[in-house]
């Protein structure tokens, strides 16, 4: 597939944008569909010369409210820019009709490792593995620091009770994007509902945090760059914690789907993860089964939705693949289980 024939963008039209931008290019730049998010979607750019650019634009088809906001990411992302939080920089952002038809993001390349492939996170050392998944942790725990005045990110989104505010949204989206009926899911959101823990704090969230979204170091396997910040917001930063665990199946689990990766000799557990992060932060830990509980109904909402997608506008489909059934109905009964235990 030639640059021209990229699906989602026009590439002259593109290209005569960044070449507004003050960036210096070398020669056309192509562009190249890159990553396995079934989200905002993602182009390599490059020119003759090596150079290297990140173009973000949101998926194809009917989106529901306020997701896929390429233009809030971008805001978030130039705000973070001089924060101890490691993010890619932001070049441009455009939404005029002679460029796009949709808004689109351009942002820098940074090099490094993705570990969004099971044959990626196979290939690394034993040692790589911790070192990597020790960084999560660290990294969320920068991202909860960041000083929202000194930022202009006070006003990004409401600071309402976040737990409240998610279950809402989540349960709303359900009903938007669900195939089937799935009493379990119904009764678990009741029972989060119903055992909301009190709110002590409102701090940024990234909304989204698991391994498949950071770049990290070829050298030291720190992260990098956190990326995909669609879903970031303001709220209770335990919630950040609580999906990273979503995300983080152990050996004998099956909620990773095709992406076991965490399961793998070398990646910390779940316990150690939490450990880092509350040794970081000094923040308590009690209300942390809630988050994780929240997190495995959020991702099994989340999956439901790609898999509508993806069954609706076959253009969504990526090389990570499409959650199943299967999978959706054990993150669901992952999280009854944590929940029972947990008393929820």
């Amino acid at each position: 597939m030639s640059s021209v024939d990229v699906v989602g963008i026009d590439s002259e039209a593109v290209s005569r944008w960044i070449g507004t931008l003050g960036i210096d290019t070398a020669g056309p730049l192509t562009f190249d569909r890159i990553g396995l998010g079934q989200s905002n979607l993602t182009y390599l750019v490059q020119d003759r010369a090596g150079g290297r650019w990140v173009l973000r634009r949101p998926p194809f088809g009917h989106l529901l409210a306020s997701a896929h906001d390429v233009a809030r990411e971008a805001r978030i992302l130039s705000a973070l820019e001089d924060t101890a939080v490691p993010t890619p920089r932001v070049f441009g952002l455009t939404d005029d009709p002679d460029v796009t038809e949709v808004p689109l993001l351009l942002m820098e390349f940074v090099d490094g490792q993705v570990v969004d492939r099971m044959s990626i996170a196979e290939s690394l050392t034993p040692e790589r593995r911790r070192a990597i998944g020790l960084s999560l942790p660290r990294t969320l725990a920068k991202i909860h620091a960041v000083d929202l005045e000194s930022t202009g990110l006070t006003d990004l989104a409401s600071h309402k009770p976040y737990a409240q505010r998610q279950l809402k949204r989540w349960s709303g989206q359900w009903e938007k994007s669900k195939t089937r009926e799935l009493p379990a899911l119904d009764d678990l959101t009741g029972r989060l509902t119903d055992s909301v823990p009190e709110q002590r704090e409102l701090t940024l969230v990234h909304g989204d945090f698991h391994l498949r979204n950071v770049i990290t170091s070829h050298a030291t396997g720190e992260v990098t760059a956190a990326l995909d910040w669609e879903l970031c917001t303001l709220g209770d930063p335990l919630a950040d914690v609580g999906s990273l665990l979503a995300y983080w199946p152990e050996p004998g689990e099956t909620t990773g789907g095709d992406f076991p990766a965490s399961t793998l000799d070398g990646f910390p557990d779940r316990v150690e993860i939490a450990g880092v992060y509350l040794d970081e932060t000094g923040r308590d830990p009690k209300a942390l089964a809630f988050w994780h509980v929240l997190g495995l109904w959020k991702v099994a909402v989340i999956a439901e939705g790609v898999m509508r997608r993806a069954r609706d506008e076959p253009q969504n489909k990526a090389a990570a693949g499409t959650p199943t059934v299967e999978r959706i109905d054990d993150l669901v009964a992952k999280a009854c289980d944590i929940a029972a235990r947990a008393g929820i």
